[in-house]
């Protein structure tokens, strides 16, 4: 599979701004939830989790990947997108995040393709500026439709 299949329709956003980490996460995982990848007890185990052990999923500077473990309510593999235009601070981190990829893996191995894909898009710092700094969502799409 190819990283753009991960992403249900829907999947990548951009939003204005966020009121909070909390509604960072609630944008980031939007998209799987009405979709049906996840439950929103999957969302609240990423915050119960965030609250308990930090924003673990902290990836890059400005880069957060939120996801909890599969038997919190995983129900399909799949990743989305969000891009805020003005950044978020998560708890006990200095580090302003803006771009949130939601990440629901339906068992401990189902996620391996999808992270692989991932990586090799976000191992280049020149595609982590192109999609920190995109003005629209199809410039998003294009991004990972590239990788």
């Amino acid at each position: 599979m190819r990283l753009r299949d991960y992403f249900p329709d829907g999947a990548i956003a951009i939003e204005n701004a966020v009121k909070d980490w909390q509604q960072a996460i609630d944008f980031s995982m939007e998209a799987l939830l009405k979709q049906h990848y996840i439950t929103h007890e999957y969302i609240d185990a990423i915050k119960a989790s965030t609250l308990n052990h930090g924003p673990y999923y902290i990836l890059a500077p400005g880069v957060a990947m939120p996801h909890a473990r599969p038997e919190n309510g995983a129900l399909k593999t799949g990743l989305s997108l969000v891009l805020l235009n003005h950044s978020v601070l998560f708890p006990a981190c200095d580090e302003p995040v803006k771009l949130l990829i939601g990440l629901s893996a339906a068992n401990s191995d189902a996620h391996i393709g999808a992270i692989q894909a991932l990586s090799e898009l976000l191992c280049e710092e020149e595609n982590i500026n192109r999609l920190l700094t995109a003005n629209s969502e199809a410039q998003l799409r294009n991004i990972i439709a590239e990788a």
